[in-house]
């Protein structure tokens, strides 16, 4: 297993994160109905909106697990916050970087992962990615591709919003 990457500018980008003041708020509605119509559009089990800490991943809204966190290490959403595009994993058990992945070989057993990264729009930093998983090996048409990097946007706006959000 691959190990999630740091960029080279973390302490810039941690700063910019905490910036937003999002880390560790409460449930919010306008995220919620996001990832539950991503789940329904894309019929699958599992979507997050991942806020990438310093050790962890923590779900501002999270549909198909029973965690509101992760250790960032071992995330998917680790690696798909550094790209500067849309980061597909077909098949994780295919994949070297992913193959032996505790929540590929236990629970979830995420074999697809979709992740795209949302970012702080004042610098550009990444913060966080709008994420899909499933169970088993799929492909992403065209059309979904765009359809769910539409849905990142939303995402991104709502992250950068200046709706007040509450501590949990």
């Amino acid at each position: 297993m691959q190990i999630s990457p740091m960029p080279v500018d973390e302490d810039a980008r941690l700063l910019s994160l905490h910036s937003l003041q999002v880390l560790d708020t409460k449930p919010e509605e306008r995220f919620d109905r996001l990832t539950k119509e991503v789940v329904e559009w894309f019929s699958v089990p599992i979507c997050t909106i991942s806020i990438i800490d310093r050790d962890r991943e923590w779900f501002k809204s999270c549909q198909g697990l029973p965690t509101k966190e992760g250790k960032r290490e071992i995330s998917f959403c680790g690696h798909a916050m550094l790209s500067k595009y849309i980061f597909i994993v077909e098949d994780t058990k295919l994949d070297p970087r992913f193959s032996d992945n505790p929540y590929v070989v236990g629970p979830p057993f995420v074999r697809f992962y979709a992740g795209m990264a949302l970012r702080n729009r004042k610098d550009g930093q990444p913060i966080g990615v709008l994420c899909i998983k499933d169970t088993k090996p799929r492909t992403m048409s065209a059309q979904d591709i765009a359809l769910f990097i539409g849905f990142a946007n939303r995402a991104e706006e709502e992250l950068n919003s200046p709706y007040k959000i509450e501590k949990a």
